[in-house]
């Protein structure tokens, strides 16, 4: 297990990383659009390339389904809570950007599954592949920088932005070693759940948010660099 929290650990670093990133080299707009670009396409490799089509490989259309539908409502569900508050007009009260807080419920639920399914390949024994290490950490660092720099934006304490990432990466780590006990003894169609959950979770946090997010900061550029993204965390998922 405490092999499992490591690896987890080390793949969900990279949020904080790009957390302090964020707080210490105060990207401009547009770059953290682009940013934000980038890690989209990663993300949609993830989802295309990992987590769907396994989950499809172990538990069929049905648990990848129910997965991709339950992961997707949640994070809807959560990003209606934490949005601001519209007045009578329909329009959003002046007080602050929700996005940082909508990257960070993203990344959580993407990061939890994620990392949960990660520590049960240490089950049979050969190890963690390095390319599905780096995917994953490859895109929770445009999460981290995202998120914390809109957090900075909106007022958010540097002290607090910094105990909320490295929080998350805390938590997505745990799970790891909570999936390697528990997914041990888990059936295929589980563990295809617990991945499309993860994608459902994630598909929905794009659209909603980093996407939109990343062309309205980064212009046509973002849309270039989604590209990128996605074939560099292709060409990883292919390596090993």
């Amino acid at each position: 297990m405490s092999e499992a929290f490591l690896w987890g650990l080390l793949a969900s670093s990279s949020l904080v990383i790009g957390a302090v990133i964020a707080m210490t080299t105060h990207p401009p707009k547009k770059a953290t659009g682009l940013v934000l670009g980038f890690g989209g396409g990663t993300l949609i490799s993830a989802i295309s390339f990992e987590l769907t089509e396994e989950a499809y490989a172990l538990g069929g259309a049905d648990a990848l389904t129910f997965g991709l539908a339950a992961g997707a409502l949640v994070f809807y569900v959560g990003d209606i809570l934490i949005s601001p508050k519209r007045g009578k007009d329909g329009r959003e009260m002046p007080e602050q950007d929700e996005s940082g807080k909508t990257l960070l419920l993203g990344a959580l639920l993407d990061g939890v599954p994620e990392t949960a399914v990660l520590g049960s390949t240490l089950i049979a024994g050969s190890g963690i592949g390095v390319p599905v290490l780096a995917a994953i950490f490859l895109s929770n660092l445009p999460e981290g920088i995202g998120g914390a720099s809109d957090m900075r934006t909106t007022g958010v304490p540097d002290r607090r932005v910094l105990a909320l990432w490295t929080g998350v990466a805390l938590i997505c780590a745990a799970s790891s070693g909570i999936g390697y006990e528990v997914l041990a003894n888990a059936g295929d169609e589980a563990i295809a759940i617990v991945q499309a959950f993860a994608a459902g979770g994630v598909l929905a946090m794009l659209a909603i948010e980093m996407l939109p997010e990343a062309h309205s900061r980064g212009g046509r550029g973002a849309g270039l660099m989604t590209v990128f993204g996605f074939a560099l965390a292709y060409l990883l998922s292919t390596i090993g």
